[in-house]
C-alpha cells in the first residue's frame, strides 16, 4: 500500500487495529496466556523468538486480513523480523493491514497520579527505519491513575511533543494516554483528559492530524468531541483489562470509535492448538471485535 492508501484505509476502513506490541516486560505474561510457561526459554533471545513465532502465526493466518483488521501495531523486534523471508511490515501491507510501531520505552514511576513515558532514546533513527520499511505510524503510551489535573496536563503535553516529532518524520502518531479503568476517579479522569486533548488538538496547525488510543470511557459518548475533531484521523480504544465480551459491549456504546485490542484479541489462542483450531479461535475473536467496532448500540452521526 502507498502512504495515501494507508491513510485512506485508517481514516475510513471498516474494522479494527490489532495490538501485537507486547514488549520485554510484558512478554512472559503474553507467552503464559498463549500456553507457554516461563521455563520454556533460557534467554531473552529465545523468549523473543517464541513471541515472534506467535505473532507470525497470527499474521500468517488466513483469517487475519485487511477485510476486518485494518491495522496492526508491532513491537520493534517484530517490525525488524521476517515471516517466510519477507519483512513483517511488507507482509502486513500485502494483506491490506496497515503497520504501526510501538515507540515508547516504558513508563516512569507514578507522580501526580500519572505515569509519564520514559525518554525515548534513538527516536529519530527508529522513525527513519520504520518509514523505510513501509510503516505508517507509531504508538506511544502513558498511564493516568487518578484525576490530578496537573498530572493529566503533563501527560498530554508530553504526548503531543512526541507526536510532533513523529509527524516531522512523516509518520502518523497514535497518542495513548491510557486511563486506568480501575481508577476510583475514572469519570473525572476522562473529563480532564478530554479537556486537555481538545486544547492540544486546537493548537495543531490546520490540516495536521493525529490518532488517539483511549480507554473506553466510563460514560459512553464522552469522547464524541474527539471523534468529530478535524485534527483527529481516527479514535481507537484499548481493552484495558476487560475480557473480550465486555470490551466489545462497551466499545459498541461509543459511536465512531474502533478497537485496538491486545489481550482481548489474543485471549483464546494457545500454542498447542492445531492450525484449524487456531484459525477458528482467531477468526471468532476478529469477528466479535469487528462487530463491536462497526455495529454500534448508539446512532452513528452522519
Amino acid at each position: 500500500m502507498t502512504h495515501a492508501e494507508q491513510t485512506q484505509k485508517i481514516a475510513a476502513g471498516k474494522g479494527f487495529i490489532a495490538a501485537l506490541d507486547q514488549s520485554g516486560g510484558s512478554t512472559p505474561k503474553a507467552l503464559k496466556g498463549y500456553g507457554i510457561e516461563e521455563g520454556a526459554w533460557s534467554s531473552d533471545e529465545e523468549m523473543f523468538g517464541l513471541i515472534h513465532a506467535m505473532r507470525a502465526r497470527i499474521i500468517s493466518s488466513p483469517v487475519f486480513t485487511g477485510e476486518k483488521v485494518i491495522g496492526a501495531i508491532l513491537f520493534e523486534r517484530t517490525m525488524d523480523g521476517t515471516i517466510d523471508g519477507q519483512p513483517v511490515p511488507a507482509v502486513l501491507n500485502a494483506k491490506g493491514v496497515v503497520p504501526f510501531i510501538k515507540i515508547d520505552k516504558g513508563l516512569e514511576n507514578e507522580a501526580d497520579g500519572v505515569q509519564m513515558m520514559k525518554p525515548i532514546t534513538g527516536l529519530g533513527e527508529l522513525l527513519a527505519r520504520s518509514k523505510a520499511l513501509g510503516v505508517f505510524g507509531t504508538k506511544e503510551r502513558s498511564v493516568i491513575n487518578s484525576a490530578n489535573a496537573a498530572g493529566i496536563a503533563a501527560v498530554v503535553k508530553q504526548q503531543f511533543e512526541v507526536a510532533n516529532e513523529v509527524l516531522a518524520a512523516g509518520l502518523m502518531p497514535i497518542i495513548e494516554p491510557e486511563v486506568n479503568i480501575k481508577s476510583e476517579t475514572r469519570a473525572e479522569c476522562d473529563a480532564l483528559l478530554l479537556k486537555e486533548i481538545l486544547g492540544a488538538l486546537d493548537a495543531l496547525p490546520k490540516g495536521v492530524q493525529v490518532m488517539l488510543k483511549l480507554s473506553l470511557p466510563q460514560v459512553p459518548g464522552t469522547f464524541d468531541p474527539l471523534v468529530a475533531h478535524p485534527g483527529v484521523l481516527r479514535v481507537v480504544a484499548l481493552s484495558g483489562g476487560y475480557k473480550r465480551p465486555e470490551a466489545c459491549v462497551e466499545l459498541a456504546k461509543n459511536a465512531g470509535i474502533i478497537a485496538s485490542f491486545s489481550r482481548a484479541l489474543l485471549e483464546d489462542l494457545r500454542a498447542q492448538m492445531t492450525d484449524a483450531e487456531f484459525d477458528a479461535a482467531l477468526g471468532g475473536a476478529i469477528d466479535e471485535i469487528y462487530t463491536g467496532s462497526t455495529v454500534k448500540s448508539v446512532p452513528v452521526a452522519a
